[in-house]
């Protein structure tokens, strides 16, 4: 059983950024921000304003390691996997043809019923544990040091 955890409200930069959108469109946003933040409530959260808004979540802080992000445009929203491509998809679930980003349309209420959204958020998190777990074994590893060609004299 999962502890509870208090929501973490939106800021409000996030509310003043979805007025300019329709209220159900906000709603969406809303609902998938709380998905998202229920299931990675450690994850760093960071706006940006783009073609679309872009609320993105990473566990550093760093745009570069996002698992996932909640775009939303005037018709609907997304939620895209940064990774998604790597993500294992049997049921093509995940739409997209890039080398790396997927993502899942949300268009109404009813679509946030969806299993496969949680499904796929808390697959891209584990990817992104994996990952940055991988980045840190990388940096601890150094390369062995080769013996010099000339030796000191020992005193």
């Amino acid at each position: 059983m999962k502890k509870a955890i208090e929501a973490r409200p939106p800021s409000e930069d996030l509310i003043r950024l979805l007025s300019q959108f329709d209220l159900s469109v906000g709603e969406l946003a809303l609902a998938l921000r709380e998905m998202v933040l229920e299931e990675a409530p450690a994850a760093v959260e960071r706006l940006v304003r783009v073609y679309a808004l872009v609320f993105w979540y990473s566990l550093t802080g760093r745009m570069t390691d996002a698992f996932c992000q909640v775009v939303v445009y005037t018709k609907g929203v997304n939620l895209m996997f940064n990774r998604g491509a790597e993500l294992e998809d049997p049921h093509a679930v995940l739409v997209g043809e890039g080398k790396i980003i997927r993502h899942i349309k949300v268009r109404r209420p009813e679509d946030l019923k969806n299993p496969h959204l949680r499904k796929f958020i808390r697959a891209a998190l584990k990817h992104a544990k994996v990952i940055a777990r991988e980045k840190e074994l990388a940096g601890r590893t150094k390369p062995i040091a080769r013996p010099s060609a000339r030796r000191r004299p020992l005193k």
